[in-house]
């Protein structure tokens, strides 16, 4: 194993944290400041990718894509809200899971309606094929671009969390939201901004991964439980848990499935080893969140009220 080699699949591992960033960003600010758990946030993410490839193959415009598609995942997250989901937000949890969880079904439906149950695709932008060199090596400047992407985002929310009055009434929300809707602060409409700003989110890291990865029904579910992880072992709640949490999952899935198999081989059978080295790395993604809950039950980066 070769240092280009490890380097290589060190940025494609960065490059998987920051799209399970942008989705667990807008999840971990539903789920911390509204105690909401929204299993049809991939769905979001689902239909985000359908949106930008089905746009980019009527205009051939990446750029038009990109801005239709994104608001309208955005709106899309708004209706879902004010029709279905205000209901539950004083309900159980398990409401709220079987709610979500119809939505999902829902969404998977839609789009086979739509667009059918074949994956569809959407290609790269022109400014954007071809590969840059880092370090002295070729790197595909689409997947740079999404590491650009996500940092960028990272940034920008770190400043609208922290930095702004929108910022600080999401906190004190997520503090006490009885006060806040006291002091005259309309609380429904955080949490509907809330959700749908998560779901604009989930909308820019699907039409991110739509060059990258086939767009078709169901796609949302798989990294919804990734999702899941790294908000719960990031914090929940937590932006910054958000962004270390899923750089930790994306670095330790694309390092274990590039080179658990090549490790194996020396031990076991090639074909043996090739089949069980991506299976062992999954299951490494869960047992680093089990030892991180039994360490640290809050999570790596606990968010403080008060």
């Amino acid at each position: 194993m070769s240092w280009q080699v490890f380097l290589m699949q060190a940025l494609n591992g960065v490059q998987l944290g920051l799209l399970l960033f942008l989705l667990s960003a807008g999840l971990t600010l539903v789920l911390g400041i509204m105690s909401f758990l929204n299993l049809a946030h991939g769905s979001f993410y689902m239909m985000g990718a359908y949106f930008a490839a089905a746009l980019y193959g009527w205009t051939g415009s990446f750029l038009v894509a990109a801005v239709v598609a994104i608001p309208a995942t955005l709106l899309l997250g708004l209706l879902v809200e004010r029709i279905v989901l205000f209901r539950l937000y004083d309900r159980d949890h398990l409401y709220q899971v079987l709610a979500t969880f119809g939505l999902i079904l829902f969404f998977n439906e839609l789009v086979r309606i739509l667009w059918g149950s074949s994956s569809i695709y959407m290609g790269t932008p022109e400014l954007l094929t071809g590969s840059i060199q880092i370090l002295g090596l070729p790197y595909p400047k689409y997947r740079f671009a999404v590491i650009c992407v996500g940092l960028l985002v990272a940034l920008v929310l770190y400043w609208i969390i922290h930095r702004t009055r929108i910022g600080m009434l999401i906190r004190a929300g997520a503090s006490n939201a009885t006060m806040v809707g006291m002091l005259g602060v309309n609380i429904k409409r955080i949490n509907m901004l809330v959700l749908g700003f998560g779901a604009g989110l989930a909308g820019v890291a699907g039409l991110m991964s739509a060059p990258i990865m086939s767009v078709q029904p169901g796609m949302g579910e798989p990294i919804l439980i990734l999702t899941l992880v790294v908000i719960v072992t990031g914090g929940i709640g937590s932006i910054r848990g958000a962004f270390y949490g899923a750089l930790i999952v994306g670095f330790v899935d694309t390092i274990g499935r590039a080179f658990l198999p090549w490790i194996l081989r020396e031990l076991l059978d090639r074909d043996l080893a090739q089949a069980l080295g991506p299976a062992i790395a999954s299951i490494a993604i869960y047992l680093f969140m089990a030892v991180v809950l039994a360490i640290k039950p809050e999570g790596l980066f606990q968010v403080k009220h008060g």
